[in-house]
């Protein structure tokens, strides 16, 4: 998901993602992206810092602080690449910080860079090693009594 307050950058960035075969959902502001992300738990977010009603970082700070939607990696846009604006985006948890004008590149890498993709998720499990479980053979031991059966 895509959430700036400038069309143009609406528009180039869902156009090169939507290239990329990426599923891209916008919101011009903070404000009206939070009931989406509510209802769709989009994979991955970019957010403009500098937006009308509820800016950038309020809105990461938002979804942060909601544990079923802290986990959903955040990128946070700007048209300027100043310290303080990095530092303040750690500070509510972003995970990268991209200058604008966005690159396709610059896009995909942080997808790649926070999304596990199927053949990840594989090549992680075929490198995390099995438990190893011994066994050993399994014995029954039963006393058996003589049977009667008495009418008595």
């Amino acid at each position: 998901m895509v959430i700036d307050d400038s069309k143009t950058i609406l528009c180039s960035a869902g156009t090169q993602l939507k290239k990329a075969g990426c599923d891209v959902h916008t919101a011009e502001n903070g404000f009206v992206a939070l009931p989406f992300i509510s209802d769709q738990r989009p994979d991955i977010l970019f957010i403009d810092i500098m937006m009308p009603r509820l800016d950038g970082y309020q809105t990461c700070s938002l979804v942060e602080s909601n544990p079923k939607y802290s986990d959903i990696p955040i990128v946070m846009l700007s048209g300027k690449d100043v310290l303080f604006d990095r530092a303040k985006g750690r500070v509510v948890d972003a995970e990268e910080y991209l200058t604008k004008p966005l690159t396709r590149e610059d896009l995909l890498g942080a997808i790649r860079t926070h999304l596990p993709t199927k053949e990840s998720e594989a090549e992680l499990k075929s490198q995390t090693p099995k438990p190893e479980i011994k066994s050993e053979p399994l014995s029954l031991e039963i006393e058996s009594e003589p049977l009667s059966l008495d009418s008595k």
